[in-house]
This record gives structure tokens, C-alpha cells and sequence, in this order.
């Protein structure tokens, strides 16, 4: 895929997710759950590769956070999950690695890189496992989500070849 269409279905899935970010959210404490940043991790993954759906993440995160919508703990969940989403995809070419990896990534990994952001930074009691479960609740709900919306776009060969485009199989790696 060109950089061009590449860098718009970015911004396409960055502004739907923050639009959306407005009325379909959960409040756990001081964290807000938002499924469709995942779901949009997902999508991102597979169809555009790690760095854009890193950039997609941090677009996202940053317009959530500008508007009032979302929270400093959206950066390291959102980019890390969408990272590990893509990293899996691209090695495997399989969507459920992609699922995984999002859940792993923000679930896990970025609910530990929170703690030091309420903690240092918010100065918010907090524990390190703490965030965990809400993490991982709200990035095994996106992530499902986006699996489904994927294998149904397969089925119905609706993607063509984005879908093996962004795996290393057809870099030649």
C-alpha cells in the first residue's frame, strides 16, 4: 500500500476511534476503559503494520486526552498493545496473534507502565498489578471485536491484499 493511503486510513481509524471515544467508554476509578481504542489497535495492526498503528495509537491517545475523553494512561497501553499486535501479525500473518498480542501488550505491559504514571506523575495511589485487570478486560473486549471484524472481512475477501501486506512474508524477511 502507498504511504499516502497508508498515512489516511490512519487518520481515518485515529478520528473514528477518538469520535467514538465520546460516548462509548467505561470509568474504573481514575483510568477510563475505552474497548474501541483496541478494537482500532487490531485493525491497525493488520492492516497497516507496526508504525502506523503505533502512530494511530498516539493520534488517537493524544486527541482523547485534548478533548477531555481520555487519560495520560491511554499512551503506554494504546502503543504498546498496538505494537506487540503488529509485531505477532507481521511474524505470523495470523489475526488471533494480532488479538493476543493487543491484550498482552496493553493488558500486561502497559498496565505495568502505567503504575508509574499515576504514581510519579498523577500522584494517585495506585499498585503495581493494579491496573491490570481493567487493562486487560477492556483490550480482551477490543480485541475481540476487531478479530471478528477482520475474520468476517476475510471470509468476505473484502480486504484483498491489505491483509497480507504487512507481514514479513512479503517483505522478504
Amino acid at each position: 500500500m502507498q504511504k499516502t493511503k497508508k498515512l489516511t486510513l490512519t487518520a481515518i481509524i485515529a478520528a473514528i476511534t477518538t469520535v467514538s471515544s465520546s460516548f462509548i467508554y467505561i470509568p474504573v476509578g481514575f483510568a477510563k476503559i475505552f474497548p474501541i481504542q483496541h478494537f482500532a489497535n487490531v485493525l491497525s495492526a493488520v492492516l497497516l503494520g507496526p508504525w502506523y498503528a503505533v502512530i494511530q495509537a498516539f493520534i488517537s491517545s493524544t486527541l482523547r486526552n485534548m478533548l477531555g475523553t481520555g487519560s495520560l494512561f491511554a499512551y503506554p497501553g494504546s502503543m504498546m498493545g498496538a505494537f506487540l499486535a503488529a509485531i505477532l501479525y507481521s511474524k505470523t500473518r495470523k489475526i488471533g496473534f494480532a488479538a493476543t498480542g493487543e491484550v498482552i501488550g496493553t493488558g500486561i505491559l502497559g498496565a505495568l507502565a502505567t503504575y508509574p504514571i499515576a504514581v510519579l506523575i498523577l500522584r494517585q495511589d495506585a499498585t503495581l498489578f493494579g491496573f491490570i485487570p481493567a487493562f486487560t478486560l477492556s483490550s480482551f473486549t477490543g480485541a475481540i471485536m476487531g478479530f471478528g471484524l477482520l475474520k468476517v472481512l476475510v471470509r468476505n475477501k473484502a480486504i484483498g491484499g491489505l491483509l497480507h501486506e504487512n507481514s514479513t512474508y512479503n517483505r522478504g524477511l
